[in-house]
């Protein structure tokens, strides 16, 4: 029987937080470590066989692992958040077909959310979560001219971002061979040319960046609380 895996990612460096707090996804959000958020929601939605969690060091690992949904890998990281997904998979069971891939600084994802793109996954091989840009967007080129990009047909990527075990190593091996930088994995899928679908979020799930951030997600936390 086939298996689905989440790759949580906790690795990152947090060197946009400016030093205000040690560690971006331990520093405590509404009573608990940024990363306890994510963890709880995958916990709650049951999509996951398996948790691989990528750690920055041993004393973060440490943290994490109380934290870490069971059964849990706990799996250094690397220099590049590429590294660390890369490391991830090549950590899988053979019996894992579907990844989810999710960075522990969007402590705000939802376990209904993770069903969902649970069950796209399974018919579509890829799918992301993401939300509509509502802002113009132009693109400035060299010669300082301003080309207004349609905004309707923008997405702005969000994680979890789901795969097939197949593709998604099949990508990463790619990124690999070309020696390329990625900055989400389905820019990695991307290169095989192969669609993507798309969950639309219609809820905040901002990533943990800078320092305000903290208080923006403390805000929407307690909206969610009160509400």
């Amino acid at each position: 029987m086939s298996r689905t895996a989440a790759i949580l990612l906790a690795a990152g460096s947090g060197s946009r937080m400016a030093g205000s707090v040690a560690d971006k996804v331990l520093a405590p959000l509404a009573g608990r470590p940024v990363f306890a958020h994510s963890a709880a929601a995958f916990a709650a939605s049951g999509v996951a066989d398996l948790y691989v969690v990528v750690y920055r060091d041993q004393r973060q690992m440490l943290t994490l692992s109380a934290h870490a949904p069971t059964p849990s890998l706990l799996i250094a990281g690397g220099a590049e958040r590429q590294d660390s997904v890369a490391a991830a998979l090549a950590a899988l069971p053979p019996d894992i077909a579907h990844v989810f891939i999710h960075d522990c600084a969007r402590p705000l994802v939802r376990p209904e959310q993770l069903l969902a793109l649970h069950k796209i996954v399974r018919r579509e091989q890829a799918v992301v979560l993401a939300h509509r840009v509502t802002d113009t967007i132009k693109k400035h080129s060299a010669d300082a001219r301003l080309r207004t990009l349609d905004r309707d047909r923008l997405w702005a990527m969000e994680t979890p971002q789901v795969f097939s075990r197949e593709l998604i190593c099949r990508a990463y091996a790619k990124v690999a061979k070309k020696k390329l930088r990625i900055t989400d994995d389905a820019q990695a899928v991307e290169l095989l040319d192969h669609p993507i679908a798309l969950l639309e979020n219609s809820h905040p799930n901002p990533k943990l960046t800078t320092p305000a951030d903290l208080a923006y997600l403390e805000f929407l936390l307690s909206r969610e609380t009160t509400g």
